[in-house]
């Protein structure tokens, strides 16, 4: 008997070691790929605009020009007293962007060795009146930061934003999100619009953060807090338990988009436990789902993954909780 445990202890060991070695050469790949990321301050630029270099900086930028606007109205924006203010808070908590810029070229090649025919966009600050609907754009090889939508959940100029809205208005944020763009460009959607279709297309976009970025914790990813990635792990038996009860997983009504794969403060079960449970449970649940898949398909690539029919993926993913819910 002590021969068989040490001889199943040594093969645990050796998958181990072997795994290391497997995940030391990719990290070595991915190193070596050529690839140099610039982030352009257009918001810096765009504050000592004047008569004399607007024509320059509109050359160099002319998509952020609409032609409906002459050169007044750009002038004028300069001197408006909210952007003047948000200008000014920017540049206190981002003089430099040195960090983000290593961060984000070490981020791009990890997504180039798993999509090779990614190509690198020119990345641009800007400030958009803290639009945070749109705190990133990717639009074919332009990505847009909006860079006024990250200082920090506690800042002054947030006030009356919603707390569950705010909470992810931070720097740690930026990455998270710039890589949750280029998941859905590669995130097929599929025609069939259930609630489990649904819960695995987010699932899908969680996962492809989660692999690009295997350095953040599952609750950044996830934009919950300790106490409600508590909940969740303590409590996935019950949601996965209440969704097949209530016979809601191949059900196509919107308002379960609004229940549990939206923003929101909390998930709705209509229930006492709704104040206490965290929001976009159907996102965590579709994330659960995808693992599992991919733990009975190891070989499968990212690339792979992100166009298999979410059909599939729920179908071949032998999904069950890991906790039991009495």
């Amino acid at each position: 008997m002590q021969n068989y445990s040490i001889k199943i202890l040594s093969y645990f060991f050796l998958i181990l070691f072997t795994e290391c070695i497997l995940e030391d050469k990719k990290q070595s790949i991915i190193d070596s790929i050529e690839l140099e990321i610039k982030i352009e301050r257009f918001d810096q630029k765009f504050n000592s605009v004047s008569k004399t270099n607007l024509d320059n900086l509109k050359k160099n930028y002319p998509f952020l020009f609409p032609k409906q606007f002459d050169d007044d109205f750009w002038i004028k924006k300069t001197n408006d007293n909210i952007y003047k203010l948000l200008s000014s808070a920017v540049n206190e908590k981002f003089n430099n962007l040195d960090l983000l810029s290593d961060n984000i070229e070490k981020t791009f090649k990890h997504l180039k060795y798993e999509f090779p025919e990614i190509k690198t966009p020119r990345i641009i600050t800007v400030i958009n009146n803290v639009d945070y609907q749109n705190k990133i754009i990717l639009a074919d090889s332009l990505l847009f930061i909006s860079i006024d939508t990250y200082m920090g959940s506690e800042n002054k100029l947030y006030q009356g934003i919603p707390e569950y809205i705010r909470s992810s208005m931070s720097y740690e944020f930026i990455l998270p999100d710039i890589i949750g763009k280029f998941s859905q460009k590669f995130n097929k959607n599929s025609k069939n619009k259930t609630f489990i279709s649904k819960m695995i297309y987010h699932g899908k976009n969680i996962y492809f953060k989660d692999i690009i970025l295997p350095s953040h914790s599952d609750m950044l990813i996830n934009e919950y807090t300790k106490k409600q990635y508590d909940w969740i792990i303590e409590n996935e038996a019950f949601v996965w338990r209440y969704f097949i009860e209530k016979e809601l997983l191949f059900v196509n009504d919107e308002k379960l988009h609004d229940r549990f794969l939206m923003r929101a403060p909390f998930s709705k079960f209509y229930l006492e436990i709704d104040n206490d449970s965290p929001p976009r449970i159907g996102r965590w649940i579709g994330w659960q789902i995808v693992k599992s898949f991919v733990n009975n398909n190891p070989e499968m690539s990212l690339s792979k993954l992100m166009s298999t029919p979410n059909e599939e993926i729920f179908n071949k993913s032998k999904y069950k909780p890991k906790k039991i819910w009495q």
